[in-house]
């Protein structure tokens, strides 16, 4: 074997080592237990808030009803297939009610961490059915706190920070196997964890990049108007930002920022001397949009989502501080 044959074996072996690494390397679960709690805690305010005017959203007598959503699910419309779902079929007001409750309580579960295997996975093919049938009543908010749910069902989000870790804690000596340590398994590295915690990771990055992508296409980004005009909106100011208006220089710089920051978010968020500044800026962007523009819940969605590349290990770090038992325990 010549030397440029050597070589070139060589690279692709480190190749193929790295992106192994990258997708099946073990990786502990705290970052995603975390996440776990905030997204159930955002499925369960989104379904609360449903409840309060339940019958206009769902049902025959709603804004869109069950006709109307079966004919923009069939292409009748000349409308792309939004998914199917079997709420679009129930009109009877005491089975949505019923089956609303049922939806709290899973999510309930979710939230706390109490049968995670079964709840995690029920709670995300619930919120992904009023998905499909909520069309024309949906925000970025019900969007991302969707795309979280459904990677977390991968991952055992509920072995820390939940009910499932203190009774695998309380009753470890008692009962121990398979079928035991399926339900409530121990806060250790696993590939699962990383695959999640990749595919979230991803998909963050392409919701930027797309998003920078579609901003750069208009002209208020590039004359750096576009903070100006988002925040001097009164359909969406819940914060007086009219201030900005004296101080021409600083907006500008806030959207050229923006534009850079998403455009760029994909390839700086990786290397680890770029990371800090990246989320940093994710931070203020995030909590800038839920604190003046009104959008509480996506903002802090959003934030939650970019927690997704914090480790694992300062996350317990943190939580060993705060004094949470069951991690110091575990650590």
């Amino acid at each position: 074997m010549n030397q440029t044959s050597y070589r070139l074996k060589t690279w692709l072996l480190q190749y193929v080592g790295a992106w192994d690494k990258f997708w099946f390397a073990p990786r502990q679960p705290q970052t995603l237990s975390l996440l776990r709690v905030i997204t159930g805690a955002m499925l369960l305010y989104s379904h609360l808030v449903l409840a309060t005017d339940l019958t206009s959203f769902l049902g025959d007598t709603a804004w869109v009803n069950n006709e109307t959503v079966r004919q923009l699910h069939d292409g009748t419309f000349g409308v792309a297939d939004f998914g199917w779902t079997y709420l679009s079929s129930i009109s009877n007001p005491a089975l949505l009610w019923s089956h609303h409750v049922f939806t709290i309580l899973v999510t309930a579960c979710f939230a706390i961490g109490f049968l995670t295997r079964i709840t995690s996975p029920l709670a995300w093919f619930l919120q992904l059915m009023y998905l499909h049938r909520m069309t024309g009543t949906l925000f970025g908010f019900d969007q991302i706190v969707t795309y979280v749910a459904m990677y977390l069902v991968i991952a055992p989000s509920g072995s820390c920070f939940s009910i499932d870790a203190m009774i695998r804690d309380r009753f470890a000596s008692d009962q121990r196997g398979r079928f035991w340590n399926w339900f409530f398994p121990a806060v250790k590295a696993t590939v699962f964890s990383n695959i999640a915690t990749r595919l979230l990771q991803l998909h963050l990055c392409i919701i930027y990049l797309f998003g920078g992508i579609s901003k750069a296409r208009g002209q208020t980004w590039w004359d750096g108007t576009a903070i100006w005009y988002s925040v001097s909106n009164y359909e969406y100011q819940s914060l007086d930002m009219t201030w900005l208006s004296g101080y021409p220089r600083l907006f500008s710089a806030m959207s050229h920022l923006t534009l850079f920051w998403e455009l760029f978010y994909c390839a700086l968020i990786w290397p680890r001397i770029t990371r800090p500044f990246m989320l940093v800026i994710a931070l203020a962007l995030h909590a800038g949009i839920a604190l003046a523009l009104g959008m509480i819940t996506f903002g802090m969605m959003m934030i939650a989502a970019n927690m997704v590349f914090v480790s694992p290990e300062y996350v317990k770090a943190v939580a060993s501080h705060l004094r949470f038992p069951k991690v110091r325990a575990a650590a």
